[in-house]
């Protein structure tokens, strides 16, 4: 009997306790797969671009240097991309025409003259029209390519753009959409947003490529488009324009006209690869020349909190000067906005305002040949003719208020909306491309960007957009020969007193 039992204990049914080795196999597997899921999703981010500037090359046309990112970004680039643009509808055109009858939308003022330059720059698509293979060709000098459907906005971005150009402008075309709600068209634009125009006239002629940017000029087809300091331009502490006009204007009361500085002044950065303001740097002598000339230190000055640079405190002398960059400059509106008389010293390049300018009536041409002596000429003229003087620089002050943001929007709104009569395609989202609204936008932005992004934004108008005057190709030559004429009678008066 022992023996059986013996036999038999074993066969006994008793409960069993988990393995240990089954609960390896899952803690095992979970860490796998979780690390596995951490590795995709880095890779996933890695390849992520976004409006900051991740994961973007320099434009290879105009090399700088890299933006570095300090925290750590996996989780913001993925909210931002992702998970910041809710679902909203937008407004039909027809909805918001229906509200015409209850007095909205039915102001609608004629757009300024500098308006028609919008004709003459589609011009080169006029017969053929803008086609795919036209947006494509652009692509290839194209930091981002914009696409708007049914009132949305999507964004491919190809490259980086220096500082926070990219993310302002885009800013300023989202404020545009929600300005005119539901009125601006699907379109497909491509753009650059470094300074200098690249599409040559000549090389282009026969299949021009339609790019939009910030200048151009008589030997390139690029289309202007208003730049990114409108809406703000957080590395140099300038506000949104209105309240930058606002605050010059004011400044510029505190001295009268006979209290202001005889002098002609100009304070920017000359290390920017711009012979013209190397060559006027030998200009600063008050008694021999007439002139102020203050080198601008931007690191230096960022350090001091920008005490030194505010604008409002820079129109206490009766002339101030414009001299380009490396290409154009966005200084030129807040130098005019001083209502000081404007030197501009001969520009080489075009923003979509200054076509507007008239020699001798809201500024002064200035030669960059013999660059001082012509710069001696202009102050001696005016303060030999006072009145005259200040006149031009009322107007000047004058011109700029004009372009106010609701005529920037108005001319965003009718090249955008010119620029899509054109296209023989319909346009579709890209891919690659992805929606951006306000807040995937804010998302990106660091906490001064987003302070200034905050103060520029647009409420849906009650107006609508200023009319656009017609083509009249005539009367721009006509505007050109007279501007031409006019700065050539300036240099025979500076020729005569020499």
């Amino acid at each position: 009997m022992g023996l059986r039992l013996r036999l038999r204990l074993p066969h006994k049914s008793s409960p069993r306790t988990p393995s240990h080795l089954l609960l390896c196999v899952l803690a095992l597997s979970f860490f796998s797969f979780t690390a596995l899921l951490l590795y995709k999703v880095d890779d996933f981010v890695a390849q992520t671009k976004t409006l900051a500037g991740h994961n973007l090359q320099p434009t290879p046309w105009h090399i700088f240097p890299r933006k570095s990112f300090s925290e750590a970004t996996t989780y913001r680039i993925l909210q931002c991309s992702y998970f910041s643009c809710p679902y909203n509808s937008v407004p039909h055109p027809n909805t918001l025409q229906s509200n015409s009858g209850s007095g909205h939308r039915t102001h609608q003022p004629q757009c300024p003259d500098v308006f028609r330059w919008i004709h003459r720059d589609l011009e080169p698509w006029a017969k053929t029209g803008v086609t795919k293979e036209h947006v494509n060709k652009a692509k290839a000098n194209a930091a981002f390519r914009v696409v708007i459907l049914s009132g949305k906005l999507y964004v491919d971005l190809y490259y980086a753009c220096v500082q926070s150009r990219m993310m302002f402008t885009i800013w300023g075309i989202l404020q545009l959409l929600n300005k005119y709600p539901g009125m601006v068209p699907d379109v497909d634009m491509m753009f650059d947003c470094m300074d200098k125009p690249i599409i040559n006239r000549t090389e282009h002629q026969s299949f021009p490529a339609p790019l939009f940017r910030y200048c151009t000029n008589e030997a390139h087809l690029d289309i202007p488009f208003p730049d990114w300091s409108f809406w703000g331009w957080s590395e140099t502490n300038l506000r949104p324009w209105e309240e930058e006009f606002r605050d010059i204007k004011q400044g510029s009361k505190k001295r009268s006209w006979d209290n202001k500085q005889p002098r002609a002044y100009w304070k920017g950065n000359p290390d920017v690869v711009s012979p013209i303001r190397m060559e006027l740097m030998k200009c600063n002598h008050s008694r021999l020349w007439g002139a102020q000339i203050m080198r601008q230190n931007w690191a230096e000055e960022a350090k001091g909190g920008f005490e030194q640079s505010k604008l409002s405190n820079q129109c206490n002398h009766r002339y101030k000067i414009y001299a380009e960059g490396y290409a154009w400059s966005v200084s030129l509106k807040y130098i005019m906005s001083c209502g000081s008389m404007t030197l501009i010293i001969s520009p080489e390049y075009e923003d979509f305002f200054s076509r507007g300018l008239l020699p001798k009536e809201n500024y002064w041409p200035v030669s960059p040949t013999d660059l001082c002596r012509s710069i001696k000429f202009a102050v001696d003229w005016g303060n030999a003719n006072p009145s005259d003087a200040e006149t031009i620089g009322k107007r000047g002050q004058g011109y700029m208020e004009s372009i106010s943001m609701n005529r920037v929007y108005d001319y965003m709104f009718h090249l955008i909306t010119e620029y899509s009569k054109l296209q023989k395609f319909k346009p579709v989202k890209p891919p690659s491309a992805k929606e951006v609204c306000a807040g995937s936008l804010l998302c990106f932005a660091e906490q001064k960007e987003r302070e200034l992004l905050e103060r520029s934004r647009a409420v849906p108008s009650m107006d609508r957009p200023c009319r656009l005057p017609d083509a009249d190709r005539n009367r721009l030559e006509r505007l050109i020969q007279r501007k031409k004429q006019t700065i050539e009678d300036v240099r025979n008066m500076e020729m005569t007193r020499t």
